[in-house]
């Protein structure tokens, strides 16, 4: 953290977030601290690739959604996460764009996607963590991309108060799902380069 923040070794707030330097870099804060987001040329890559397809499928399904991700926020009950990739209703994004706010708060999703970045800090993070923040702020669908050793989407949808597993697809297997729309690809496209 440096010499950035005013109190180096926490518990830090949302102004110390707001306070870090525009240097590249990504954090989340969660239950006072801040954490690094990883991010490298595959986990980027997987992450653009699958926004494009939510995006695609939810034309064609003419489904009134926006697609979104990282650098924008979701509040969940631990602070403020950056997802990877996120679905919320078309009227809910242009409340925020009127509003002029980055964040989202976690009821209004439909779906959140992390791409996990694997023998990383933020790995447990992702399949811990936020497995129980995002069902406990009622998020309806969960999905946990892996890209090694060949790219898994793992399906996870909020049944009472808990996530249950709804259907994991490796590639070569398309995901084929109805909700939040009707949809259905590959999980090997999200390791193809352009």
């Amino acid at each position: 953290m440096g010499g950035s923040v005013g109190h180096e070794h926490g518990p830090y707030t949302l102004y110390d977030l707001d306070a870090l330097p525009e240097e590249g870099r990504r954090y989340e804060l969660a239950d006072g601290w801040l954490s690094e987001l990883p991010g490298d040329l595959w986990h980027d890559n997987a992450a653009t690739r699958l926004k494009d397809i939510l995006k695609n499928a939810a034309r064609q399904a003419d489904a009134d959604v926006h697609v979104a991700g990282t650098p924008q926020d979701v509040t969940t009950p631990a602070g403020l996460r950056k997802p990877d990739v996120f679905v919320v209703a078309r009227d809910v994004a242009r409340a925020a764009l009127e509003r002029r706010t980055r964040t989202y708060y976690g009821p209004d999703l439909l779906l959140v996607a992390e791409v996990v970045t694997p023998r990383t800090g933020n790995e447990r993070i992702d399949r811990v963590h936020k497995v129980a923040e995002y069902a406990s702020t009622g998020i309806p669908h969960y999905w946990i991309i892996d890209l090694e050793p060949r790219p898994t989407v793992t399906m996870l949808e909020l049944e009472g108060v808990d996530y249950r597993l709804s259907r994991k697809a490796r590639a070569g297997e398309p995901v084929k799902v109805d909700r939040p729309f009707p949809m259905g690809f590959d999980p090997t496209r999200l390791s193809e380069m352009e």
